[in-house]
């Protein structure tokens, strides 16, 4: 079975080494390519190839959300993004789009090749630095039960929560325990990543539920 492919890469130089690729590889058909997003939107649902090999970063129109408008249109051709991010939100928003595979532009011909061939067969290609960080994202401790944080925190963090949650500002605070603003900050810091938080709001909140529990430790 031969494999359609359109390309989308508006690096001139870099699509027409993977043109010279396709048209020597055993098995593929290269359909079309496009140098703009827009473009490649306005002509791919007429064209419906197999796999599209497709940029993030292009003109007109990028890569996602070109991704992400062809997937409504043409929800059988399987999109490959090919880039030099290796950012977990890059990666992330193009999986979201409907991209089901993420390669970097370093990737070798023959592991570019197999990556075509495994989208095609209903595969999600990635290379190995891209799929180390999506495990490392599914990895990240679960979400803190009741009693997190509750014995973590340091006797002076335990007194700038409680004035923090007396409405004491930041400034209030250093004066009132004779610390300056930047150990005030540390401080908070370390009190927000021990409760898990990420905001005054949600630390005073959290604190009215450990207050108890800190009491009781210190009892």
């Amino acid at each position: 079975m031969t494999i359609t492919v359109s390309i989308v890469e508006d690096d001139v130089s870099l699509r027409s080494i993977y043109v010279k690729w396709l048209n020597q590889a055993e098995g593929f058909r290269l359909l079309s390519q496009f140098g703009d997003g827009l473009q490649a939107l306005h002509a791919l649902p007429q064209e419906k190839p197999d796999v599209v090999l497709m940029d993030i970063n292009l003109p007109g129109l990028n890569g996602v959300e070109c991704v992400r408008q062809l997937k409504a249109q043409m929800p059988a051709t399987q999109s490959v993004m090919i880039t030099v991010y290796e950012d977990p939100d890059r990666i992330f928003n193009a999986l979201a789009a409907g991209a089901t595979g993420y390669l970097l532009k370093e990737t070798a011909r023959e592991d570019l090749l197999a990556a075509l061939r495994d989208v095609h067969r209903g595969g999600s290609p990635m290379s190995s630095g891209i799929a180390r960080k999506v495990v490392q994202c599914f990895q990240k401790p679960p979400p803190a039960g009741p009693e997190a944080g509750v014995h973590e925190l340091s006797a002076r963090e335990q007194e700038v929560l409680d004035l923090l949650a007396r409405g004491y500002l930041y400034k209030e605070i250093s004066e009132a325990l004779k610390l300056s603003d930047h150990t005030v900050d540390t401080y908070l810091r370390r009190i927000y990543e021990k409760l898990h938080v990420h905001s005054r709001a949600q630390a005073t909140a959290r604190y009215a539920e450990l207050k108890p529990r800190l009491a009781a430790a210190q009892g």
